[in-house]
């Protein structure tokens, strides 16, 4: 596929990011840069990325470096934020993202979380990198939150990649119309996909939304010969249970997908809950164990799948 419709009309699509990360090693093949998209259909409490589940700019406090100067306090325009002790609070309710308080936090304990950037100005950053790419078999990867909630300016992003050989991964939770799936699929040469749960009352529990429309993308996808490597999220007290794990490597292996990575639950992520101030209760868990994992990894390899574990 050429030029986007977009481009050729002289209109340069703006998109929210919350993050670009050079070098990255896990997120397809070769030496990468992940973008990562803010805003994602699902809620998921468990979520490694929960700064990227709102689809607006967020802003965070990181209580371990603040000083206690307060100068974030008497800067602020609305008077939202507050002393608390040796940090500050914010109440996010009054404050308008105006930016004062990150101005003038020294420490880097406040951060706007979510910015604006145009298709031209991302595409100046997956460049930097291209030697890399070139030498490696990289790309760029965009991630999330969910990079198909902005789907017009990733399609523009994906489009310019392709018309400069840069190659391309999306990691996608599924949870898109068919038509949306369909349209960007060309301009996609590995999608990272994620299969949660095989029940679909128990998928919307946790996460907010069925599993119908997530599942019926992958197998439109591999009919179509796309390119899918399956993630798997293993996560105790959801989709650990013996029945869901056979279902899953069942509908993967009959759908004619060749590999899954296994990601196991993790709490590196607690902190960022925190950061968010939003109250939301992170999912609580045990960190499954090598004996669990080599049951799960045997089950999928059962049906044919090979296995890796993270990524």
């Amino acid at each position: 596929m050429g030029r986007s419709s977009f481009r050729q009309t002289g209109i340069v699509l703006k998109g929210l990011i919350f993050d670009i990360k050079r070098f990255a090693i896990h997120d397809g093949p070769g030496i990468r840069t992940t973008v990562f998209f803010k805003g994602c259909p699902l809620k998921c409490p468990w979520c490694h990325n929960p700064e990227g589940i709102d689809p607006s700019p967020e802003i965070i406090v990181s209580d371990d470096r603040c000083i206690a100067c307060f100068d974030c306090v008497a800067v602020c325009p609305k008077g939202a934020i507050a002393e608390a002790g040796r940090t500050v609070t914010i109440d996010r309710a009054n404050c308008d993202l105006c930016g004062e308080c990150v101005r003038v936090c020294y420490a880097e304990a406040l951060e706007i979380v979510g910015r604006e950037i145009d298709s031209d100005e991302l595409m100046g950053e997956i460049r930097k990198d291209r030697i890399f790419y070139e030498q490696s078999g990289g790309g760029a990867t965009f991630s999330g939150g969910e990079p198909l909630m902005q789907f017009d300016f990733l399609a523009e992003t994906l489009s310019m990649c392709r018309d400069e050989g840069i190659g391309t991964v999306l990691d996608t939770s599924g949870f898109v119309s068919s038509e949306r799936m369909i349209g960007i699929a060309p301009l996609v040469d590995v999608f990272l996909f994620d299969v949660k749960h095989m029940d679909s009352s128990i998928h919307e529990r946790y996460t907010g939304v069925p599993n119908g429309p997530i599942l019926d993308n992958l197998e439109l996808l591999a009919k179509r010969g796309a390119l899918i490597v399956a993630r798997f999220p293993l996560v105790p007290g959801f989709n650990d249970s013996a029945e869901n794990i056979e279902e899953t490597a069942s509908f993967l292996a009959s759908a004619g997908i060749e590999e899954v990575r296994i990601l196991p639950y993790h709490k590196a992520w607690l902190a960022k809950y925190e950061k968010l101030g939003k109250g939301v209760r992170p999912y609580m868990a045990d960190v499954p164990s090598k004996e669990d994992m080599s049951g799960v990894i045997a089950a999928f390899r059962g049906h044919g799948l090979k296995v890796a574990v993270g990524g």
